[in-house]
């Protein structure tokens, strides 16, 4: 298979891995920031492959898990209401909130619709005048760019009966949060590629500066993720710090001007609440004020919905990299994709996800 064979090759990875071996002398710790990173490491089974030196932890690069869960709450009690179609990615359904899920409020009569982009939820508002559309925006800055798009044609040609219900993040504040924290094991980072496909990784530079660490682009097959992690550990072992692009296929510095372009015309940077890991300043995006009308917070009057997390789930920690999935008590037992405490469980790209998949297989 073109353009995927040619990541996988065996004879290749034996030669990142020899070529790791020999350079690495100390124990490194390097996290992964994107969940789909972390279900390549263990479907492929490379985490097993590395040198016992180098560790890796998971980060917080899942959409899905870190929607506070009062945002969830927010969706159901929009999504409860008669006259809304609430349509959303398939893979939120599932993610608890406090009491229900969206696939409950489905299950339970709720007008509840997968959608497959946000211009098809536009379209939907088109043909059902009489009711209103919401479309749940969730996301990194990759998700960013058509959620814009979709605000923007709704504005453009005149639909007023759709709106979104906003939760993005922004990857560098989560990145230097982690940097920061009191206990941090970070030593070098694997950023998202897709994430930088889109802004490129000029903001990623400040932040290797800062903490004066390496961080390397990197893509999403087993030989992107190894070679990846070779130039981490070479430039740790070097004593070196700054961004490198394993990804330049995709990735360049500057990133997709246009894309970029047009989430800044639709978004400004806010606050931003990320679950299970804490309030974040300046984290994610919220809509301009020429596009407030397009706010489902402000339309359904849901601002006051407040939630607190399950206290038994610990996924903060587990995003944060400072345990891993088989470290919590209730991995497995009390909690599994069917009764999932929290999101990472149930997510596809989650971490506990991963575990339960790959992990209990190999077993």
């Amino acid at each position: 298979m073109k353009y995927v064979d040619e990541y996988r090759g065996e004879a290749e990875a034996k030669r990142f891995l020899e070529l790791l071996r020999r350079k690495v002398t100390r124990p490194w710790t390097l996290m992964e920031i994107c969940g789909g990173q972390t279900h390549t490491f263990m479907k492929f089974g490379l985490d097993r492959m590395l040198p016992e030196q180098v560790t890796l932890v998971h980060g917080p690069g899942c959409p899905v898990c870190v929607t506070p869960v009062e945002m969830i709450d927010r969706a159901v009690a929009i999504a409860r209401r008669p006259e809304v179609i609430f349509t959303s990615f398939g893979d939120m359904l599932r993610v608890p909130g406090t009491g229900d899920d969206l696939l409950r409020v489905k299950a339970s009569g709720g007008d509840v619709r997968v959608v497959y982009s946000p211009l098809d939820a536009v379209e939907l508002a088109r043909k059902h005048p009489d009711r209103q559309v919401v479309f749940f925006a969730v996301g990194f800055e990759t998700t960013a760019p058509a959620n814009a798009m979709a605000v923007r044609v709704a504005k453009l040609s005149g639909v007023a009966n759709f709106s979104v219900l906003c939760s993005h993040v922004l990857v560098p504040p989560a990145m230097e949060a982690i940097l920061s924290a009191p206990g941090n094991v970070v030593q070098g980072f694997l950023a998202a590629g897709h994430v930088c496909t889109v802004m490129g990784f000029e903001e990623y530079e400040p932040i290797a500066e800062k903490y004066r660490i390496p961080i390397v682009v990197t893509g999403f097959e087993p030989l992107d993720l190894l070679e990846g992690v070779y130039r981490v550990v070479v430039a740790l072992e070097e004593g070196r710090h700054g961004v490198e692009n394993q990804y330049a296929r995709t990735v360049q510095r500057e990133g997709n001007r246009h894309a970029i372009e047009t989430v800044h015309e639709v978004f400004e940077v806010g606050d931003r609440a990320w679950r299970g890991v804490g309030f974040i300043p300046a984290s994610g995006y919220k809509l301009r004020p020429a596009y407030a009308a397009f706010d489902a917070v402000t339309r359904f009057d849901v601002e006051s919905v407040r939630a607190d997390e399950n206290a038994e789930c610990i996924a903060g920690l587990i995003l944060q990299g400072r345990k891993k999935p088989p470290e919590c008590s209730a991995f497995g037992t009390r909690c599994t994709p069917d009764h999932p405490l929290g999101a990472p469980m149930v997510s596809t790209e989650g971490a506990c996800s991963a575990y339960f998949s790959y992990a209990r297989a190999r077993s």
